[in-house]
């Protein structure tokens, strides 16, 4: 799979949309006076438009994976880059292709205000890492956590500033397409970023996680556009990170290995069969395959198709382990830094303004006349 997309054939080229099950399922609605149709009428009429639109054989970008779940509902994963444009036209696309019933995006309730930001103004805040930011991350996710979570911002905002894009451009396209698409639910499929971050903590030691901070506080190589869309076979920061972390097997886990098995539970979630609209109890229910869209880091594609055919237990993954005698020890010994160099900050400083004081002309004057009062 590379960046490209193939070429949209010409209207004249374009195959016959060929009725599915779904199709097949949905009541024809007699013309008529709109104004006169039933809730469930309109259901049908909305359904309808939507299948006509849906094809078959979709012309689908060469970053789309298709998984097919035991109901016989399709999943279509777009791998992509978290700074390219080429993958918004990509997520844009497929959804177009498909009309799909729910889009799943590598997201977590967390990020989830990114989607309604502009760009300019998601470029600004990428770029400006305040302390304010510093202490909400701490709050959220403790002190050794939260730093790390600000340290791996500076590694977006870093690309942010190289490449002058906002990060995250696909999941703002996913979300606009999916607004367009009858009847199309909106799921986060991403594991929530304090579990990963406090699973990730804990899986290093002490010396591991000063190193990994180490690399991540000097991280200041010049990224080009090309490189990204280089990079479409495996994302850009994912990649980033997976270089620096590369002798931590347990980090990488954490990070990588158990959100793909998060976004394959999340992914074979949305994908259940749709029970279609009754005009009343007594007809019999009916259900149709559904088809997903899932819109992820290029980096995740593999574990996800890795993962589809096997049992899943995500209860492992999401808990967090207690923090280790050493977590404990360094936490200690990082406040008792902080705290050292805060207090002998304040004494210096102190020392410096009492200097600064004494040397003023006005008060060698009052200290002259305080000494000369005294030998009266």
């Amino acid at each position: 799979m590379d960046g490209e997309e193939q070429q949209p054939a010409h209207e004249a080229d374009v195959e016959p949309v060929v009725p599915s099950e779904a199709s097949e399922s949905v009541p024809r609605v007699l013309s008529g006076d709109p104004q006169n149709l039933s809730d469930v009428d309109a259901f049908n009429l909305l359904l309808e438009m939507k299948l006509k639109r849906r094809r078959q054989r979709p012309n689908l970008p060469r970053t789309v994976t298709q998984l097919v779940a035991e109901d016989g509902s399709r999943v279509y994963v777009v791998g992509t880059a978290h700074f390219s444009d080429d993958s918004k036209r990509d997520v844009v696309k497929t959804i177009r292709e498909v009309q799909p019933d729910v889009v799943v995006v590598e997201l977590c309730q967390y990020r989830v205000s990114m989607l309604k930001m502009d760009e300019s103004t998601l470029l600004r805040e990428a770029q400006e890492l305040s302390l304010e930011k510093l202490q909400q991350a701490v709050r959220q996710n403790g002190l050794m956590s939260g730093l790390m979570q600000m340290l791996l911002l500076k590694v977006s905002a870093h690309i942010t500033e190289q490449l002058g894009m906002a990060p995250g451009g696909e999941f703002r396209e996913a979300f606009k397409e999916a607004s367009k698409v009858p009847f199309c639910k909106f799921h986060l499929g991403d594991r929530p970023i304090p579990v990963t971050f406090k699973r990730a903590i804990a899986a290093l030691s002490f010396w591991q996680k000063v190193r990994l901070a180490w690399g991540l506080c000097f991280l200041s190589d010049p990224i080009s556009k090309d490189d990204v869309e280089r990079c479409k076979q495996k994302d850009l920061l994912e990649q980033m990170m997976a270089e620096m972390i590369g002798e931590f097997p347990d980090l990488h886990r954490t990070i990588v290995s158990e959100r793909d098995v998060y976004l394959t539970y999340m992914l074979r979630q949305a994908a259940r069969r749709l029970e279609l609209p009754r005009a009343s109890d007594a007809e019999p229910r009916k259900c149709v395959p559904s088809v997903v869209v899932g819109v992820v880091g290029m980096g995740h594609v593999p574990g996800i198709e890795k993962n589809w055919s096997t049992d899943l237990n995500i209860q492992e993954i999401m808990t967090v382990p207690p923090p280790s005698i050493s977590s404990r020890v360094s936490r200690l010994a990082v406040k008792a830094a902080f705290f050292g160099l805060l207090g002998y900050s304040l004494y210096w400083m102190g020392r410096r303004t009492a200097s600064l004081v004494l040397s003023l002309p006005a008060t060698q004057y009052c200290l002259q006349r305080v000494t000369e009062a005294r030998h009266k």
